[in-house]
């Protein structure tokens, strides 16, 4: 029996890579990376067969000793990006008086997408009270014919009875098209806004499912036993069965992933996640170690989906360069794969020989403004950003975008000519334009989520990680770095998607003290091992013949700061980070409790007030984890260290302290609480009662003299 391993596989727009990890001691056993199969008859699915038989046979691994086998994919955002999705149906529902507005409602016009790219919609409505199997029929067949190749089905109030859309997706589904309905995308209500989502959507399942079908199929003709799962957009991941009911989950896996696997190597507290690919840049926030949810965006479009925060932007290592009037105009959303053309600092020195300046259009509907070169044996390369950012030294000499600098040279110098200016100054402007469009992005982010600048770091991940990363930071003046693994950054982010633990104890006639212990040791395991708690799943069996109790657990990974081999630092490190994060001298920095994974930091400052009449001293608190990692930074906030038993005594006395109360109502202040490996965010919280019941059920299995860390403010 061989080593047990997990493998990963993600479809970028550009690259499709694969890695193998051990399933115990998480490190990377193989990498491989094939160009995304995008004109193969199998479309991309093709080089996801291919690339699961090479890593299989190149590091002879038998299928048995497959623990886990995933695949994210870029595939749906890349499609938004460049328009092609899906022309979709729309059949809305309403009675009665909400008729007439359901009817307007859930008739969403075409969407664009991109600069002359739209999402084509045809839309129809009935009545629900006369709605039947004809109806529905008819209804579809017209939808059908005026060229819709997916059918939403969106009513008014469906989230409380969805049984009419279920109707009509079965229907359409009997019909052999694709279908989805409103309530499967949300449960709020706002019928617009869940339509269209719906339809965002739905444009994309035709593409994603292809993709899914073939990737099982390669699967299991690789006699890979275990059951291939797909990406999904929070994180974790689900089975292709699960696909086909909700393929709308996947729809930004691919940027999950990256993310994800960013945050097992990368010891980051507050920063900006970029994955940079060859088509497109992902951008996400890191706050307190963890990566931030929200509705998903994309292409401008707001949505019910529960997603991380990854903003997408048609910037990236082989974005074209657009010119028009003799000006350099823009960068990108086209990249040279969509155009068909290799990278002009990839090639050879002496294949750019006698080049002449083209302009082309990637796409058919594209203006005919995008700069390539005619070299003298015709063979055509792209000017590209990755091209921009070697001649200009911002990509490291061993980093995968690190390029032949005088081919890129070569190539540009033509562009310059044009241009009537220098290289390096065509390659400066194409720089300054990518980076203008992303720090639109980035400073949006930054106020939204009220970092702090002085304390932000960059985090480039993807192929092209470094062709954009060092030139954001030297124009903001942010600090930065390359995640580790880069390349391979979202496949790893796949590969360890899932995680698994099992404890197996002898006990004679276990009781219930002993299950509970069991359960609260596996759930400590796991999340030690990198899950998320809340999405752990426990199973407890007794096998009485051999007196074996066992705990199995699983869990989708934790989001968060996670370097997999690093040990605890010590406290004097601790201290240092803490200065820089509070921005103090590490002198006034006191580490005051620790319990679990956690140690609380004090620096007390002082304030001066009324033009320094009088002065008030400031608990600034600060929780980091045995990694190193900043969780929680305040200033003006009070700490207690109490046990579980102490909860309605002390715990109790200590909330009643910082709670402010008015003739109108008593403020509880935010709270955190931190024991073990949790940290228990408490701040949604409006009232005592419902805080206290709460903390209840989620110490319900810590043990009486457990001790906890709590930090509050106003």
């Amino acid at each position: 029996m061989g080593k047990k391993v997990r493998i990963g596989i993600d479809v970028g727009g550009t690259f499709t890579d694969a890695v193998v990890i051990d399933n115990e001691s998480y490190e990377i056993i193989a990498k491989q990376k094939i160009p995304t199969t995008h004109a193969s008859s199998e479309g991309v699915a093709g080089g996801i067969v291919r690339i699961i038989d090479k890593v299989l046979s190149d590091n002879n691994i038998s299928p048995d000793d497959v623990m886990f086998i995933a695949h994210g994919t870029t595939q749906a955002t890349n499609a938004l990006l460049e328009g092609d999705v899906a022309k979709i149906g729309i059949i809305g529902m309403g009675t009665g008086i909400d008729a007439g507005s359901a009817k307007n409602e859930t008739k969403t016009s075409d969407i664009q997408l991109a600069p002359g790219k739209f999402l084509k919609t045809y839309h129809n409505f009935c009545d629900s009270k006369t709605l039947n199997e004809t109806n529905i029929n008819s209804t579809i067949d017209e939808l059908i014919k005026e060229g819709a190749e997916v059918i939403v089905a969106s009513e008014a109030y469906s989230v409380d009875d969805p049984s009419n859309e279920l109707k009509v997706i079965d229907i359409a589904n009997s019909k052999n098209i694709y279908a989805t309905g409103g309530h499967e995308i949300s449960q709020l209500y706002g019928l617009k806004i869940r339509t269209r989502t719906a339809v965002v959507n739905a444009s994309l399942i035709p593409k994603m499912m292809e993709t899914a079908n073939m990737t099982e199929k390669a699967v299991k003709d690789a006699k890979i036993k275990s059951q291939l799962m797909i990406m999904r957009c929070d994180g974790g991941v689900m089975s292709v069965e699960e696909v086909r009911k909700r393929p709308i989950l996947t729809m930004l896996s691919g940027l999950a992933a990256g993310v994800a696997g960013a945050l097992m190597y990368e010891k980051i507290s507050d920063g900006i996640f970029f994955e940079v690919g060859g088509t497109s840049v992902d951008i996400s926030v890191i706050k307190n170690g963890k990566v931030m949810i929200k509705n998903a965006q994309v292409g401008g479009h707001k949505t019910y989906l529960q997603s991380l925060d990854v903003r997408t932007l048609g910037v990236a290592g082989g974005s074209m360069i657009k010119v028009e009037d003799k000006k350099i105009t823009d960068v990108g959303p086209r990249s040279a794969h969509i155009a068909g053309k290799d990278y002009e600092s990839f090639a050879a020195e002496d294949k750019i020989n006698n080049p002449k300046i083209k302009f082309i259009s990637p796409r058919e509907d594209d203006p005919k403004s995008y700069v390539i070169i005619e070299c003298e044996d015709g063979k055509e390369y792209s000017l590209t950003l990755a091209g921009a950012s070697n001649i200009l030294g911002y990509i490291p000499e061993d980093d995968y975008a690190r390029g032949n600098v005088n081919s890129a040279k070569k190539a540009w110098q033509v562009l310059a000519d044009y241009l009537n200016i220098s290289v390096e100054e065509a390659a400066r402007q194409a720089m300054d334009i990518a980076v203008k469009k992303v720090m639109e992005i980035v400073n949006e982010m930054i106020d939204e989520y009220d970092l702090d600048r002085k304390f932000i770091t960059l985090v480039g991940g993807g192929g092209s990680g470094a062709v954009l990363v060092p030139a954001l930071a030297d124009k903001e003046a942010f600090k930065w770095k390359i995640a580790k693994n880069a390349p391979y950054i979202s496949t790893i982010g796949v590969a360890l998607a899932m995680v698994r633990e099992q404890i197996e104890k002898s006990v004679l006639n276990p009781n219930e003290e002993d299950i509970k212990r069991i359960r609260e040791e596996i759930i400590e395991k796991i999340v030690k091992s990198g899950a998320n708690e809340a999405t752990v799943d426990v199973t407890i069996e007794i096998d009485s013949q051999k007196n074996i109790l066992r705990a199995i657990a699983t869990g989708s990974t934790e989001l968060r700061s996670k370097d997999l081999t690093q040990s605890e630092v010590s406290e004097d490190k601790m201290q240092e980070i803490v200065s820089e994060a509070l921005s103090v001298e590490k002198s006034t920095v006191q580490g005051i409790a620790k319990t679990g994974r956690w140690s609380l930091f004090k620096s007390v400052q002082q304030k001066k007030m009324f033009f320094g009449l009088f002065k008030k001293n400031l608990n600034n608190l600060c929780v980091v984890d045995r990694e190193g990692i900043v969780r929680l930074k305040k200033e003006n906030a009070n700490n207690l260290i109490f046990r579980k038993n102490q909860l309605s005594s002390v715990f109790d006395e200590f909330l009643d302290d910082n709670t402010i109360y008015s003739d109108a109502n008593a403020t509880i202040p935010k709270v955190f609480l931190f024991y073990k490996e949790k940290m228990l965010d408490l701040t949604g919280m409006q009232t005592k009662e419902q805080l206290l019941s709460i903390i209840e059920v989620e110490t319900q299995y810590l043990q009486e003299d457990n001790e906890i860390i709590a930090l509050v403010y106003q």
